[in-house]
């Protein structure tokens, strides 16, 4: 069945799609869920996936979509909630996803006669002050430590306290108030609520007076352990204060969302104001195939859903048309009457300015990471591929004259270099002394997909051999008789031209063309990478060979130096009594070794 003929039955199954709000779901052959949307008319959204022009980022979900499937709801605002909903459960490919759901801890301060002070993740309406939230566990704790130091508060979890006639041992290490036995009334106790709740306000002012001011009269009594007690405090305020401050939740709060978007990537920075200072700023990115206006509000009904914790005013660099479900979700969901605006002043003109050009540089460097999707779609068009190849493996074999013969893979992702997926192969199957790079091919193609069908590794979207028809063969024998079916093409050095299985002639592309520039750079790191790595046991040979003219040195006793001292640095530098301990041979001989490597490879 060809593309076409799929696509005019996919489009053909959402003919008799209702004209109702609800939620449509898209899948893959194997069923898994590649993007979860909702729609105000889920027949008319659904029909523009099928018109002419779509964009590239569209262009490649639909390329992989097998069937599409919707539920109705009874309004826009359940579509909107059921998405949210589904998206958080499933985390479709095309869909954002932030920390899987996760939700930011905050700093909780209670409710209660004797207020407690601890994290969460829960945001609980009843009185208590919540303070966050923070992306950064780090600088969480670091206000926990320092308000343990500074006003250390009860620690028993209890509501009603209970009289004791001997306070814990936490009273006794400075960790605990002891309300229980009397040591600390009310009044103090409230009084050091009230500077915690100063300090993460980020009003500190006069915290710092307070603390000098007892650094100073310790300093006097000759307490100096005490002093430096209280300098450690400030060093700990300063580090926090200058990574972040933050402040409560109150109906000053504004944010301002910044957003761009290109070639199917988009970002989104979220900057938090607080009494006219910003306290945070939050970055995320995804490839979302939705319109503009569809990934903004699914980003901030996930971005919101997940903090709790929802600001006064809303400040968008691009408006949403129609605001009002979003309003409608932070008011019945999150409790919070939320003004959504584009910028009132210049001050808000100034920040969104700011806030979206970080946006823009963030995409930018996203999209270099990313790779050249148009150029992955006119590589699959060239070589008639159902789907660009977003993953891409490239072999080559490196050696001189028979000897040290070795393999590459490397791992391209979406046009770029993954280094991680690399690996590399010395030739078992060569005598030493034998060129064979046909046999040497069928040995890496055999063990790398061996293992990718044994282990159910990620399969490639394509395979690129560095050679021509010679090695091309090779491979495809290998991956018939593992019964894979991966495309494969072979790129010849001498004339750039590429070798197809079951093509009689070769394919040669116009220079400078996107498609056989990706194929180049492929080529071009396998074989960097194998002859890298042939130089490194070629050198390891050499330095073998030297210590073993050492007389006494043999075989044995130079695998032992040289697992031992795998680095010529570390064999030279270490005193000699070390290596005759770790090697086993006597310090003459391990004095011989270092003058002979020295000698022979430094000309020292």
């Amino acid at each position: 069945m060809t593309i076409g003929t799929m696509k005019d039955d996919l489009k053909e199954s959402i003919r008799d799609f209702p004209r109702d709000p609800g939620v449509y779901r898209m899948f893959d052959p194997e069923g898994t869920i590649l993007y979860v949307g909702k729609a105000k008319d889920l027949r008319s959204r659904v029909r523009s996936y099928f018109q002419a022009n779509l964009p590239i980022k569209t262009e490649v979900l639909m390329s992989r979509v097998d069937r599409i499937e919707y539920i109705v709801t009874g309004n826009e605002y359940e579509a909107l909630l059921l998405e949210n909903s589904l998206i958080k459960r499933h985390s479709p490919r095309y869909n954002i996803n932030l920390k899987d759901g996760k939700t930011y801890p905050v700093i909780r301060i209670t409710a209660e006669e004797y207020p407690r002070v601890f994290r969460t993740r829960r945001i609980v309406q009843d009185g208590s002050s919540y303070f966050g939230p923070f992306p950064n566990i780090w600088r969480l704790e670091g206000y926990l430590k320092l308000i343990e130091s500074l006003y250390p508060l009860r620690k028993c979890r209890t509501r009603d306290i209970r009289p004791r006639p001997q306070p814990c041992l936490y009273y006794h290490i400075g960790k605990c108030a002891a309300v229980c036995a009397g040591k600390t009334d009310r009044d103090e106790y409230l009084r050091r609520v009230e500077a915690i709740r100063a300090l993460l306000s980020g009003k500190t002012t006069e915290i710092r007076r307070d603390l000098k001011k007892q650094m100073a009269s310790a300093v006097e009594q000759l307490h100096f352990e005490k002093a430096a007690e209280f300098r450690d405090a400030l060093r700990s305020l300063d580090q926090i204060e200058t990574e972040q401050r933050i402040v409560d939740f109150d109906l000053e709060v504004r944010d301002y969302l910044g957003y761009a978007a290109r070639d199917g990537m988009s970002v989104f920075v979220v900057f938090q104001m607080r009494s006219g200072t910003m306290v945070g700023s939050t970055m995320f990115h995804a490839e979302m195939a939705g319109s503009d206006e569809e990934n903004v509000e699914e980003f901030l009904v996930q971005f919101y859903s997940s903090t709790s914790l929802a600001p006064g005013r809303l400040y968008l660099s691009a408006i949403l048309a129609d605001p009002a479900q979003l309003q409608r979700f932070f008011r019945q969901e999150l409790d919070k009457e939320v003004a959504i605006l584009a910028a009132e002043t210049s001050r808000d003109a100034s920040i969104l300015r700011l806030c979206t050009e970080n946006a823009r540089q963030e995409l930018e460097k996203r999209l270099r990471a990313r790779g050249d999707l148009p150029a992955l779609q006119e590589l699959a068009d060239v070589l008639q591929l159902t789907t660009p190849p977003l993953r891409i493996e490239g072999f080559d074999i490196a050696q001189v004259g028979g000897r040290n013969t070795v393999a590459s893979m490397v791992s391209f992702t979406n046009g770029v270099p993954d280094p991680a997926q690399y690996r590399r192969f010395r030739i078992r199957s060569l005598p030493e002394g034998k060129v064979d790079d046909f046999q040497a091919m069928r040995e890496v193609m055999a063990r790398r997909y061996t293992r990718v069908k044994n282990e159910e590794l990620p399969r490639p979207d394509l395979i690129l051999i560095d050679g021509g028809r010679g090695q091309v063969n090779a491979a495809v024998a290998i991956l018939k008789a593992l019964d894979m079916n991966i495309p494969l093409v072979g790129l010849a050095k001498q004339d750039e031209e590429l070798y197809l299985p079951d093509h009689a002639e070769p394919l040669k592309l116009p220079e400078g063309t996107p498609a056989l520039r990706i194929l180049q750079y492929l080529r071009d790191e396998a074989h960097r990478f194998a002859t890298t790595y042939r130089a490194e046991l070629q050198k390891k040979d050499v330095i073998t060979a030297t210590v073993q003219s050492v007389p006494g040195i043999g075989p044995r006793r130079a695998v032992r130096i040289m697992k031992a001292f795998p680095h010529l640095d570390g064999l030279l530098e270490t005193p000699v009594d070390i290596i005759a301990k770790s090697t086993g041979i006597s310090e003459e001989l391990a004095l011989l070794v270092q003058e002979q490597v020295r000698r022979d490879l430094y000309g020292a």
